[in-house]
């Protein structure tokens, strides 16, 4: 057993525990039965070192406890009657050739120590069961080379998820939860945290590269990324050690995952203290997330740590167990020798311990030492993880045994309800038996799925500095993967200690979050949490992390993060623009109404009746509604209002153009009636007139009445041109029905132009058609202007437009036909006599033609 203890200074020292062995009891104490022994390789580490050789007292305890169970077991009468379990311990030294020697030397039966037990079989016993190894990787190796003996192994800390491929390690089963529910876990909580830019390190070992790589694949998957994933060889490499280091210093990422043993963290730290990086913060792996070695020193690079510890369980009676050792076995047993030593601070006599703290400096050990007065990493159960799952580890086998012992003939699980043999167990018997297994311990279930893993369940720990500077790691929460959804993760953050005291999380992102209103832009070439922020698009918000379009009838305020309903707009009798085209139509017809007036008081004078009377009223009367009209343009827009204002300006200009056109025509055949024999005025009296304004106005009417029959004018919301408005505006329906009705005034126009243009040179001292020529072309030039600024005039302003043409044209209309006569009524009145009409020698040639 001396060499159990020894120090290796180039790896890990562990102590393996080898061989449950299964004894036929007496029936009494007179009567002796034969023996039959099934040995178990339990691997427990026990002592951990690295490099500097600390010393584990939290493996020595995982040990003691496995003899606990046993012996617990072992008291029992109801539990394996007829049988007791012992064990045997063998040394693996964390290093893979070791562990698969002291796995062959149980399967070859080579004993390299003395039993304290009595065995009787045939030859040396078979391995039957393995608890162990601690480590994935020697798992991994000891189950490559025994898995085709299909013998169990049951493993207490070996969490790779490689192992629970049931293809390739088919006898493999453990009582801590693999990696992949870890890992879910560990992402989980790194989201809570809005931690997106992390890394990660590890040991180059099995445990740390299936960790990693699943950690990696699962951070992607949730929006998390990986600054770097590093790892550092098993044997010590000072260069490489530097540059995981140098990684660490140089990353924008201050949350690191270490994912490995508790000692295989210890160069890297060594560098952190030497380099006084004290800026990190720490997610530990279940594999020292409750590792007190690493406290002592580390306590300023390692407070507030945070990360998912094996759930703890009670072991009641343990303590007192732990306690029970004294000197005399110190003596005996070289393993309690050197834990004695180092417990105790002293040196016993003869004592072959190499460790780098056991100096001759160290004072003889009085004897009167007694673990009872010891608080330390060893006695303390109040955290007990690694150790409850060896408890539980040992009892899975024994209840596998216990299942098979009590397995009645023809209920059994194998070919004709056959049961194994407890007398020549077959390991692929007990494997079947335990994969079975489903028991509760202190409150906690224990079974195997398909895969061999356990129910998964953690605590998440933070690592707090208690009273005397000690380590205290507090629940701050809790994952379990027998709940569903959101209820799987626990997170208290208000109890959680935070690396240099802080108090809210600490940030760790690539990119800092956009600000309301922008958008993320990846980075070339870089993972999708390094992004620039650049604004959103008119229209567009945010919700920091896209951009998004507005409803139709919304759009976004100057900070691109809220949408606003879009401002409303038509030409409103609110408006300036709209109080001024009010006015001005209705000066306009108040205007016209007074001409009206005039011409009805003065009705008698020359002015009046030479230049047709009937038709100047009816002129006068529809000018007053082409003033009015702009009135049903102004206003919020409405299938109705749309339908009425282009029908009224429609057909309000053609009853106005069709009287000067009656009176155009009147004034030329007035004059060629003037010829000897020609009679013509017949065929252009009163009757006649009225009917040709009539007939003129119907035709404006029917193209009005097919327009709005088969596509009439109707109100819309139009963001064409401005998206953050939404202008209320009348769409004409059919275009070619509006073109017809702006076309037919259009030729009405034409012809007084040119019936006027004949008659402009009349002789008259007053001829009309000289101002119809000129009203008609004031008309042309504002609708020819009206055309290009109506396309192209955005929003009210079209309307605008349109409403000043029609005004324009109206004020010309009226000013040149009717303000030369009114001038000459009102200012003039010695103008206003029949001779002055007629003009000089011309006195006889006219005819009144009213």
């Amino acid at each position: 057993m001396m060499a159990f203890l020894r120090v290796n200074i180039i790896g890990f020292v562990i102590i393996l525990i080898k061989g449950l062995t299964i004894t036929f009891s007496e029936e009494s104490k007179y009567k002796f039965l034969d023996f039959l022994l099934y040995e178990l390789f339990i691997s427990c580490i026990c002592i951990f070192v690295y490099l500097s050789h600390r010393y584990s007292p939290r493996g020595f305890r995982w040990m003691q406890t496995m003899i606990f169970a046993i012996k617990e077991i072992n008291a029992r009468e109801n539990f394996l009657p007829n049988f007791k379990i012992g064990y045997r311990m063998m040394d693996s030294c964390d290093h893979i050739l070791t562990s698969l020697r002291s796995a062959l030397v149980l399967l070859n039966g080579q004993d390299e120590s003395v039993d304290n037990y009595t065995c009787v079989g045939d030859g040396h016993p078979a391995t039957q069961a393995i608890i162990g190894d601690a480590g994935s990787s020697r798992s991994v190796a000891v189950l490559r080379t025994i898995g085709h003996f299909r013998i169990p192994l049951v493993s207490y800390f070996a969490s790779c998820n490689c192992l629970s491929d049931k293809l390739e390690f088919p006898s493999f089963m453990r009582t801590i939860p693999s990696d992949a529910f870890q890992i879910k876990a560990i992402v989980r909580m790194v989201k809570h945290f809005r931690w997106t830019w992390v890394g990660a390190i590890g040991l180059d070992t099995d445990y740390a590269r299936f960790g990693i790589q699943l950690f990696v694949e699962e951070a992607k998957r949730s929006g998390v990324c990986v600054a770097y994933a590093e790892f550092f060889p098993t044997t010590y490499k000072r260069e490489r050690i530097l540059e995981v280091v140098d990684i660490i210093k140089s990353s924008s990422a201050k949350v690191v995952l270490g994912f490995t043993g508790e000692g295989e963290l210890i160069p890297i730290l060594d560098e952190f203290k030497r380099q006084n990086i004290t800026d990190i913060q720490w997610i530990a792996s279940e594999a020292w997330a409750t590792a007190t070695l690493l406290w002592s020193e580390y306590r300023k690079l390692l407070i507030g740590t945070i990360g998912f510890a094996i759930r703890k369980g009670d072991i009641p009676g343990l303590k007192s167990f732990l306690t029970r050792i004294r000197l005399s076995e110190a003596y005996s047993l070289p393993f309690i020798a050197e834990f004695w030593e180092e417990i105790f601070n002293c040196k016993l006599n003869n004592s072959l311990n190499l460790h780098v703290h056991a100096s001759t400096s160290r004072k003889p050990c009085s004897g009167h030492e007694d673990l009872i007065t010891v608080e330390n990493t060893y006695t303390d159960v109040t955290q007990l993880r690694v150790s409850y799952n060896v408890y539980k580890a040992v009892y899975a086998v024994a209840h596998a045994l216990h299942n098979m012992n009590g397995c009645k003939t023809g209920q059994g699980p194998f070919a004709n309800n056959s049961c194994g043999d407890i007398r020549n167990v077959l390991p692929w018997q007990l494997l079947r038996y335990m994969k079975e297994v489903n028991f509760t311990t202190f409150g906690q279930e224990v079974s195997f799925d398909k895969n061999g893993d356990p129910i998964a369940s953690y605590d998440l720990v933070n690592w707090h500095e208690g009273p005397g500077g000690t380590v205290q790691f507090v629940k701050v929460g809790f994952y379990d993967a027998a709940l569903e959804g959101e209820r799987e993760l626990f997170i208290n953050d208000s109890i959680i200690f935070w690396h240099g005291g802080k108090q809210q999380a600490p940030v760790s992102v690539c990119s800092n979050s956009c600000l309301p209103g922008s958008r993320k832009a990846p980075r070339k070439g870089q993972p999708s949490c390094c992004f620039d922020c650049i604004p959103c698009a008119d229209g567009e918000i945010s919700n920091q992390t896209e951009c998004f379009k507005c409803a139709l009838e919304d759009w976004s305020n100057e900070a691109r993060d809220r949408c606003l309903p879009k401002i409303i707009e038509f030409l409103s009798y609110e408006d300036t623009m709209g109080i001024t085209l009010t006015f001005i139509s209705i000066f306009g017809a108040c205007v016209t109404i007074a001409v009206a007036i005039v011409f009805t008081i003065f009705r008698q004078t020359p002015i009046v009746r030479a230049n047709n009377m009937e038709l100047s009223f009816l002129l006068l009367l529809f000018l007053v509604l082409c003033f009015l009209c702009p009135l049903a343009f102004i206003g919020e827009p409405t299938n109705i209002s749309c339908f009425v204002r282009h029908t009224l300006f429609g057909i309000s200009f053609a009853l106005c153009i069709s009287c000067i056109l009656g009176k155009t025509v009147v004034v030329l055949m007035a004059f060629r009636a003037t010829l000897p024999g020609n009679n013509v005025m017949k065929w252009f009296g009163l009757a006649q007139q009225r009917a040709s304004v009539f007939i003129c106005t119907s035709i404006q009417i029917v193209i009005c009445i097919i327009w709005l029959t088969t596509s009439p004018p109707y109100a819309i919301p139009n963001s064409k041109f401005h998206n953050s408005k939404i202008i209320l505006e009348c769409s004409v329906g059919s275009a070619f029905g509006f073109w017809c009705v702006l076309s037919y005034i259009g030729f009405l126009a034409s012809m007084c132009f040119v019936i006027a243009f004949l008659a402009r040179k009349l002789p008259d001292n007053f001829n009309e058609a000289k101002f119809i020529t000129f009203s008609m072309l004031i008309f042309f030039a504002v609708w020819i202007t009206f055309i290009p600024a109506y396309i192209s005039t955005p929003g009210k302003y079209t309307v605008a437009v349109e409403l000043f043409a029609i005004l324009a044209s109206a004020f010309g209309l009226l000013f040149c036909i009717f303000a030369p006569k009114c001038y000459i009524i009102l200012f003039k009145p010695e103008k206003n006599t029949k001779k002055h009409m007629m003009g000089k020698g011309n006195v006889n040639s006219k005819k009144s033609i009213s």
